[in-house]
């Protein structure tokens, strides 16, 4: 009898050690992840934002998601170039904005092993082209340009010389032998330069894409281009450091589940635009869309 209940008392022993072990673990799990939660919570990050309209709408919208969240964000204007290289270099920890497969094609073949471009996208239907007042009838395609040259006095009114359009469309005036002249500036330079052409009904071309508010704003028409130089479709990704999705698994799942209509993006650039602060109009917007905000941040 007394070696049983030696053999008892060992065994009940083995079974306590065993369950104060498993909780221990179980508790010691659970603390590392949420220790880990908060962590990546309470770190910085840094965003690169770039001068176009869309660029400004949606890099706001996400430092206000982002920071509801608990997330320090900086927004670091840069051109596209340096934008790539502070990626490479881990200075910089986000762009959110690369046209592929045509576009910024340069920049995915020069940075794809030292910068990740996401497969996800966020905007599938975006064009890129030459665009001109719709006053303008005998101007239809990239073809009628030369014929029309003294018109423009030889000049397509460009935006930054970085940007990956801008380099498409030097390999379009090659592609078409055109006589003409791509002179860079800024977006808000060149929008300017078309809303001053178009309240006087003269002439201007120059590089534009959609989605952007011009086109609400402006008659704007996009010139054929026969040899499609700019491509098709166009659709948006990100791009992050190489070691961003170990150091923020929550915010790159929330990049990849992001998508946008020519409705959301446009509705949005409208609200940012129109506010005195860019942050005020994003955080309108995410107030008055909080459901698809919520299929993103899940």
């Amino acid at each position: 009898m007394n070696r049983w209940k030696k053999e008892f008392s060992f065994i009940l022993a083995l079974l306590i050690v065993a369950l104060l072990t498993a909780c221990g673990s179980n508790g010691e799990e659970t603390n590392n992840e949420q220790a880990s939660a908060e962590t990546e919570a309470s770190e910085e990050l840094t965003i690169a934002q770039i001068n176009w309209a869309e660029n400004i709408a949606v890099t706001n919208m996400w430092k206000v998601i982002l920071e509801d969240k608990g997330y320090d964000v900086t927004l670091s204007l840069l051109d596209m170039g340096v934008t790539m290289e502070a990626l490479e270099t881990s200075e910089l920890d986000v762009s959110l904005e690369i046209w592929l497969p045509v576009q910024d094609a340069n920049y995915l073949e020069t940075y794809e092993d030292t910068i990740n471009f996401s497969e996800s996208t966020w905007f599938d239907n975006a064009k890129v082209g030459l665009v001109v007042p719709t006053y303008l009838e005998d101007v239809n395609s990239v073809e009628d340009l030369n014929e029309h040259a003294e018109l423009f006095d030889g000049n397509i009114v460009g935006f930054d010389s970085g940007a990956g359009t801008m380099e498409v469309t030097e390999q379009l005036i090659e592609d078409y032998n055109l006589d003409f002249e791509l002179q860079p500036s800024s977006e808000p330079a060149m929008l300017t330069a078309i809303g001053q052409a178009i309240e006087n009904e003269e002439p201007i071309v120059s590089p534009l894409w959609s989605p952007h508010s011009v086109f609400s704003n402006y008659d704007l028409k996009f010139l054929d281009d026969p040899q499609n130089t700019f491509g098709g479709v166009e659709k948006i990704h990100h791009a992050t450091r190489l070691d961003f999705a170990d150091d923020y698994p929550q915010i790159s799942e929330w990049f990849n589940n992001w998508k946008m209509d020519d409705e959301e993006i446009g509705e949005l650039i409208d609200y940012v635009e129109s506010a005195e602060d860019p942050l005020d109009g994003a955080e309108k917007w995410i107030d008055e869309n909080e459901e698809l905000i919520g299929e993103w941040v899940k």
